[in-house]
Protein backbone atom coordinates (compact mmCIF):
# COMPACT_ATOMS: atom_id res chain seq x y z
CA UNK A 1 0.00 0.00 0.00
CA UNK A 2 2.87 2.38 0.90
CA UNK A 3 4.69 1.61 -2.36
CA UNK A 4 1.51 2.33 -4.30
CA UNK A 5 1.16 5.73 -2.59
CA UNK A 6 4.82 6.57 -3.40
CA UNK A 7 4.26 5.69 -7.04
CA UNK A 8 1.13 7.84 -7.15
CA UNK A 9 3.00 10.81 -5.65
CA UNK A 10 5.87 10.41 -8.12
CA UNK A 11 3.47 10.32 -11.08
CA UNK A 12 1.70 13.43 -9.81
CA UNK A 13 5.03 15.27 -9.47
CA UNK A 14 6.09 14.32 -13.01
CA UNK A 15 2.69 15.42 -14.32
CA UNK A 16 3.02 18.81 -12.61
CA UNK A 17 6.58 19.28 -13.91
CA UNK A 18 5.43 18.61 -17.48
CA UNK A 19 2.59 21.10 -17.11
CA UNK A 20 5.05 23.71 -15.79
CA UNK A 21 7.44 23.17 -18.71
CA UNK A 22 4.65 23.55 -21.27
CA UNK A 23 3.43 26.70 -19.50
CA UNK A 24 6.89 28.31 -19.48
CA UNK A 25 7.45 27.50 -23.15
CA UNK A 26 4.12 29.14 -23.95
CA UNK A 27 4.40 32.36 -21.97
CA UNK A 28 8.14 33.08 -22.12
CA UNK A 29 9.25 35.22 -25.11
CA UNK A 30 11.28 33.39 -27.71
CA UNK A 31 14.40 35.28 -28.78
CA UNK A 32 15.09 35.18 -32.50
CA UNK A 33 17.80 36.85 -34.53
CA UNK A 34 16.44 39.82 -36.43
CA UNK A 35 16.13 39.28 -40.19
CA UNK A 36 15.26 41.95 -42.75
CA UNK A 37 14.10 41.07 -46.24
CA UNK A 38 11.63 42.09 -48.96
CA UNK A 39 8.59 43.67 -47.28
CA UNK A 40 10.34 44.73 -44.07
CA UNK A 41 9.90 48.32 -42.94
CA UNK A 42 11.23 50.62 -40.26
CA UNK A 43 14.28 52.25 -38.73
CA UNK A 44 16.66 49.35 -39.33
CA UNK A 45 15.75 49.20 -43.02
CA UNK A 46 16.52 52.92 -43.20
CA UNK A 47 19.96 52.26 -41.67
CA UNK A 48 20.58 49.44 -44.14
CA UNK A 49 19.59 51.62 -47.09
CA UNK A 50 21.67 54.54 -45.81
CA UNK A 51 24.88 52.50 -45.63
CA UNK A 52 24.25 50.77 -48.95
CA UNK A 53 23.63 54.14 -50.59
CA UNK A 54 26.73 55.66 -48.96
CA UNK A 55 28.90 52.90 -50.42
CA UNK A 56 27.35 52.98 -53.88
CA UNK A 57 25.27 49.80 -53.80
CA UNK A 58 21.85 51.46 -53.55
CA UNK A 59 20.56 54.28 -55.73
CA UNK A 60 16.93 54.40 -54.62
CA UNK A 61 15.18 56.52 -52.04
CA UNK A 62 16.03 55.97 -48.37
CA UNK A 63 12.45 55.40 -47.25
CA UNK A 64 12.69 52.57 -44.73
CA UNK A 65 10.87 50.16 -47.04
CA UNK A 66 12.69 46.98 -48.10
CA UNK A 67 11.69 46.62 -51.76
CA UNK A 68 13.15 45.22 -54.95
CA UNK A 69 15.90 47.84 -55.27
CA UNK A 70 17.01 47.33 -51.69
CA UNK A 71 17.04 43.56 -52.15
CA UNK A 72 19.22 43.84 -55.27
CA UNK A 73 21.57 46.25 -53.45
CA UNK A 74 21.88 43.83 -50.54
CA UNK A 75 22.69 40.99 -52.93
CA UNK A 76 25.41 43.07 -54.59
CA UNK A 77 26.87 43.92 -51.20
CA UNK A 78 26.77 40.27 -50.10
CA UNK A 79 28.42 39.12 -53.32
CA UNK A 80 31.21 41.69 -52.93
CA UNK A 81 31.84 40.73 -49.30
CA UNK A 82 31.81 36.96 -49.56
CA UNK A 83 28.45 36.50 -47.82
CA UNK A 84 25.56 34.23 -48.76
CA UNK A 85 23.84 36.01 -51.66
CA UNK A 86 20.17 35.79 -50.72
CA UNK A 87 19.06 39.42 -50.39
CA UNK A 88 18.26 38.81 -46.73
CA UNK A 89 19.92 40.94 -44.06
CA UNK A 90 20.63 38.70 -41.11
CA UNK A 91 23.32 38.75 -38.43
CA UNK A 92 26.34 38.35 -40.76
CA UNK A 93 25.17 40.94 -43.30
CA UNK A 94 24.28 43.42 -40.54
CA UNK A 95 27.77 42.98 -39.08
CA UNK A 96 29.41 43.54 -42.46
CA UNK A 97 27.29 46.68 -42.86
CA UNK A 98 28.55 47.90 -39.50
CA UNK A 99 25.03 47.82 -38.04
CA UNK A 100 23.97 46.23 -34.76
CA UNK A 101 20.64 46.14 -32.99
CA UNK A 102 18.78 45.05 -29.88
CA UNK A 103 15.20 43.82 -29.83
CA UNK A 104 14.01 47.42 -29.64
CA UNK A 105 15.85 48.40 -32.81
CA UNK A 106 18.44 50.48 -30.98
CA UNK A 107 22.19 49.96 -30.97
CA UNK A 108 24.00 48.38 -28.04
CA UNK A 109 27.61 48.89 -27.04
CA UNK A 110 28.39 45.17 -27.16
CA UNK A 111 26.69 44.81 -30.54
CA UNK A 112 28.67 47.71 -31.98
CA UNK A 113 31.86 46.20 -30.61
CA UNK A 114 31.11 42.86 -32.31
CA UNK A 115 30.46 44.55 -35.67
CA UNK A 116 33.54 46.75 -35.40
CA UNK A 117 35.74 43.81 -34.39
CA UNK A 118 34.52 41.78 -37.38
CA UNK A 119 35.15 44.56 -39.90
CA UNK A 120 38.48 45.60 -38.43
CA UNK A 121 39.74 42.01 -38.32
CA UNK A 122 38.66 41.48 -41.92
CA UNK A 123 40.52 44.53 -43.25
CA UNK A 124 43.61 43.69 -41.17
CA UNK A 125 43.62 40.16 -42.52
CA UNK A 126 43.18 41.39 -46.09
CA UNK A 127 45.70 44.25 -45.97
CA UNK A 128 48.34 42.91 -43.58
CA UNK A 129 48.28 39.14 -43.88
CA UNK A 130 51.87 37.92 -43.49
CA UNK A 131 53.06 41.15 -41.84
CA UNK A 132 54.57 41.18 -38.32
CA UNK A 133 51.94 41.17 -35.59
CA UNK A 134 52.83 44.75 -34.65
CA UNK A 135 52.26 45.75 -38.26
CA UNK A 136 48.84 44.11 -38.27
CA UNK A 137 47.80 46.05 -35.17
CA UNK A 138 49.19 49.21 -36.80
CA UNK A 139 46.93 48.74 -39.84
CA UNK A 140 43.95 48.44 -37.49
CA UNK A 141 45.12 51.58 -35.68
CA UNK A 142 45.24 53.52 -38.97
CA UNK A 143 41.57 52.67 -39.54
CA UNK A 144 40.69 53.88 -36.04
CA UNK A 145 42.80 57.03 -36.47
CA UNK A 146 40.85 57.82 -39.63
CA UNK A 147 37.56 57.46 -37.75
CA UNK A 148 38.74 60.24 -35.40
CA UNK A 149 40.16 62.41 -38.20
CA UNK A 150 37.86 65.07 -39.75
CA UNK A 151 38.95 64.20 -43.30
CA UNK A 152 37.51 60.68 -43.12
CA UNK A 153 34.15 59.02 -42.34
CA UNK A 154 33.35 58.83 -38.63
CA UNK A 155 32.73 55.08 -38.39
CA UNK A 156 34.84 51.97 -38.92
CA UNK A 157 32.51 50.71 -41.63
CA UNK A 158 32.55 54.10 -43.35
CA UNK A 159 36.36 54.25 -43.35
CA UNK A 160 36.78 50.70 -44.64
CA UNK A 161 34.21 51.01 -47.42
CA UNK A 162 35.22 54.53 -48.46
CA UNK A 163 35.68 54.51 -52.22
CA UNK A 164 39.28 53.75 -53.18
CA UNK A 165 40.56 53.71 -49.60
CA UNK A 166 41.87 50.15 -49.46
CA UNK A 167 43.24 47.97 -52.27
CA UNK A 168 41.89 44.83 -50.61
CA UNK A 169 38.31 45.96 -51.16
CA UNK A 170 38.95 46.23 -54.90
CA UNK A 171 41.12 43.17 -55.57
CA UNK A 172 38.99 40.67 -53.63
CA UNK A 173 41.35 40.00 -50.72
CA UNK A 174 38.74 41.47 -48.38
CA UNK A 175 36.58 38.43 -49.17
CA UNK A 176 39.23 35.93 -48.03
CA UNK A 177 38.80 34.05 -44.70
CA UNK A 178 39.83 36.04 -41.61
CA UNK A 179 42.85 34.74 -39.72
CA UNK A 180 42.55 34.23 -35.96
CA UNK A 181 45.60 36.48 -35.44
CA UNK A 182 43.79 39.30 -37.21
CA UNK A 183 41.00 39.13 -34.65
CA UNK A 184 43.52 39.52 -31.84
CA UNK A 185 45.21 42.39 -33.66
CA UNK A 186 41.82 44.08 -34.06
CA UNK A 187 41.15 43.67 -30.33
CA UNK A 188 44.51 45.21 -29.47
CA UNK A 189 43.85 48.17 -31.78
CA UNK A 190 40.36 48.68 -30.35
CA UNK A 191 41.85 48.56 -26.86
CA UNK A 192 44.12 51.50 -27.70
CA UNK A 193 47.43 50.06 -28.92
CA UNK A 194 48.73 52.19 -31.81
CA UNK A 195 52.11 50.99 -33.10
CA UNK A 196 51.70 53.32 -36.10
CA UNK A 197 52.34 56.40 -33.96
CA UNK A 198 49.13 58.13 -35.03
CA UNK A 199 49.35 57.40 -38.75
CA UNK A 200 46.37 57.87 -41.06
CA UNK A 201 48.10 56.35 -44.10
CA UNK A 202 50.26 53.33 -44.84
CA UNK A 203 51.69 51.89 -48.02
CA UNK A 204 54.06 49.28 -49.39
CA UNK A 205 56.83 51.09 -51.36
CA UNK A 206 57.43 47.97 -53.43
CA UNK A 207 53.84 47.85 -54.66
CA UNK A 208 52.26 51.30 -54.61
CA UNK A 209 51.86 53.26 -57.84
CA UNK A 210 50.45 56.30 -56.03
CA UNK A 211 53.11 59.01 -56.20
CA UNK A 212 51.06 61.36 -53.99
CA UNK A 213 51.52 59.10 -50.97
CA UNK A 214 55.26 59.89 -50.96
CA UNK A 215 54.42 63.48 -50.08
CA UNK A 216 53.11 62.41 -46.67
CA UNK A 217 55.29 62.67 -43.57
CA UNK A 218 56.72 59.26 -42.71
CA UNK A 219 56.34 58.19 -39.07
CA UNK A 220 57.83 54.71 -39.11
CA UNK A 221 58.21 51.47 -41.04
CA UNK A 222 56.91 48.13 -39.78
CA UNK A 223 57.54 45.10 -41.95
CA UNK A 224 56.71 45.99 -45.55
CA UNK A 225 54.51 48.96 -44.67
CA UNK A 226 55.46 52.60 -44.29
CA UNK A 227 53.14 54.49 -41.91
CA UNK A 228 52.58 58.20 -42.53
CA UNK A 229 50.39 61.19 -41.76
Amino acid sequence: MIEKKKLTVQLCVLFLINILIVFLMTVMPQTKAAVYSWGSEGEMVTKIQTNLKKWGYYTGEVDGVFGTQTSKAVQSFQRKNGLTVDGIVGKSTLAALGISETSGGSSSASGNMDSNLYLLARIISAEARGEPYEGQVAVGAVVLNRVEHPSFPNSIAGVIYQNGAFTAIVDGQFDEPISSQSYQAARDALNGWDPSGGAIYYYNPAKTTNTWIYSREVIKTIGNHVFAR
